[in-house]
């Protein structure tokens, strides 16, 4: 009927109806892979390479591994950022401190192994990291941390 009133061979309206459907299902894919990669960016995250992590930081699970790696590569994120496991009593002043306990003078880190077996301290980085990739400021995660751990004990934050 639709060949009819175009003066078109059925044959031809009906590969023409195929390509249409078939371009137009590609156009709505790209389109909704655009918004989905606009909306909520998963940005990247800096991380320090696993091979500069001490030993213990190596064979240790890898959420381990990784929070690790993203504090060494973050401090400026993760000193914002308080502990709530109770490390306030060891010294530690942010969940930055769990992971690393100084400089040395070329800059490189001086590790502290508080993280290895705290899992506190290793799921309040790993949020942070998950909260950055959804794009969530400083402040947003800092009020997340406060209000998912404060139950755990005493920021180390003042």
């Amino acid at each position: 009927m639709i060949g009819s009133s175009l003066n078109l061979p059925v044959g031809v309206v009906k590969q023409m109806s195929r390509s249409t459907i078939l371009l137009a299902t590609l156009l709505i894919g790209l389109l909704l892979l655009t918004a989905c990669s606009g909306a909520g960016a998963d940005q990247s995250l800096s991380m320090a390479p696993l091979a500069e992590m001490p030993a213990e930081v190596q064979s240790a699970p890898v959420t381990v591994q990784q929070a690790y790696q993203f504090a060494v590569a973050n401090p400026e994120v993760l000193e914002e950022i308080p502990c709530y496991c109770g490390c306030g009593a060891m010294g530690h002043t942010s969940n930055y401190a769990c992971y690393v306990a100084d400089e040395n003078l070329d800059g490189s880190p001086v590790f502290d192994n508080h993280a290895l077996g705290c899992s506190i301290c290793v799921d309040i980085t790993l949020d942070t990291m998950r909260l950055m990739k959804e794009g969530q400021s400083l402040q947003e995660i800092r009020a997340y941390i406060d209000q998912t751990y404060a139950q755990y004990g005493p920021s180390n934050i003042p």
